[in-house]
This record gives C-alpha cells, structure tokens and sequence, in this order.
C-alpha cells in the first residue's frame, strides 16, 4: 500500500498547523491549530473489508516527572513509551481518503466525543491521561489531536501516521477503547500497512539546530 500524509514528508518536520501545540517564546507553548491533516491511501490488497488510521508518538517520557518543568530537562536516556494521538477504526473499504480538518480543527478543552465519527469510529487518544491533573482540560479525549511533545524535551519526537488493510469489516470495539486494544484486535487481521514519519520539536535549542 502506498499512504500519502499531505504537507508532512518523511523524516521532515511536521508543519505548526497539524500541532496541539506551537513554540512560544512567552509561555514555552501556545495551543496550535490542531487540524488533522489530509491522508489518502491506495493499492490496498484484494481482500480488504475495513482500514484502520493511527497516529503515535513512541518518544514520549515513561516517567512525567520533569516533564515541562522550569529549569529541568527531560534526558534523552530516559526510557520511552507510545503515545497515540489518533485512531480510527471500521473505516469502509470504499474510503481511502481523510479530508484535512475532517477530524479536527482545533483544539477541544475536555476533549471530542468516542465512537462514530465523521469516518469510521474513533477511539480515545493518551491526551486523556496527560491532561487529567488539569482542570481546565480534564475530559476524554478521542481522534485526531496532534503533537504536542515536552518544551524541555533533549530529544526531537517522531509521529508515525499509519493506514492498515484487514480483513474484517469491523473490530468489534466499542466504548473507550484506547490504542492497545485496536493493536490487540487487530492481531491476525492486518493484509498490508503504510507508514509516513514527521518530526515535532518544541524545545527552542532543538528547533535552533
């Protein structure tokens, strides 16, 4: 399969306006634009019933303690875990195409709703557990809400946009079902995949270099 992210080339950085947060000389950083961006897929192998769309960040702190803290760095040794920023899931075969904005334009404080979406049915993002401690944001958080990774990171993240082909028309999942679980049912069903790669930093000495 061959998967097209429009405005994002591998291995380049991701553009502001596809972030949950921008760089901001002032406050370290400012809420983005947060537009999901334009992807469309082709040459899906014969069998297909269903596709499912995923975007991750597998760099992100497994210990938060630092994590966007004054005069402390994340270290770039610190062992790091998967963040999903989108999922959706049950999306017809008929469909290879996701319109820029179509899953999100702008950011939603509390956050957008689970289950069936403008395409296919969403699942809930990890934004949900980072923002739970603030009670402005605090609220399920569900498809596409793009990067946003710690000011005081040493490392630059990477976003993996992904597209799968099963052969299923349906996962089956329902209610708040997070990123492992579609990894978990999408276990022995996966034909082909895609993958595009974009990079995000809000670390000023990182986006300096």
């Amino acid at each position: 399969m061959k998967l097209q992210v429009r405005g994002i080339e591998e291995g380049q950085p991701i553009p502001e306006k596809f972030a949950f947060g921008v760089f901001s000389e002032q406050d370290h950083m400012s809420f983005g634009r947060n537009r999901n961006p334009e992807i469309t897929w082709e040459d899906a192998p014969e069998g297909t019933k269903s596709f499912v769309v995923m975007m991750f960040d597998p760099d992100v702190p497994s210990v938060a303690d630092d994590v966007n803290q004054e005069g402390k760095t994340v270290s770039a040794d610190l062992p790091r875990v998967d963040f999903f920023h989108w999922l959706l899931v049950d999306i017809p075969a008929s469909v290879h195409r996701i319109p820029e904005g179509e899953d999100s334009d702008g950011v939603t404080p509390k956050g957008k709703a689970f289950g069936p979406g403008p395409i296919g049915i969403r699942g809930v993002n990890n934004y949900t557990q980072f923002l739970a401690g603030n009670p402005d944001m605090v609220g399920t958080y569900a498809g596409y809400d793009g990067p946003c990774p710690p000011w005081n990171d040493e490392i630059i993240h990477h976003y993996h946009y992904e597209v799968h082909a099963l052969d299923v028309e349906s996962l089956g999942l329902d209610g708040e079902f997070d990123g492992n679980a579609v990894r978990e049912a999408m276990a022995g069903h996966v034909l082909d995949s895609a993958r595009v790669t974009g990079t995000y930093t809000l670390n000023p000495e990182l986006r300096e270099s």
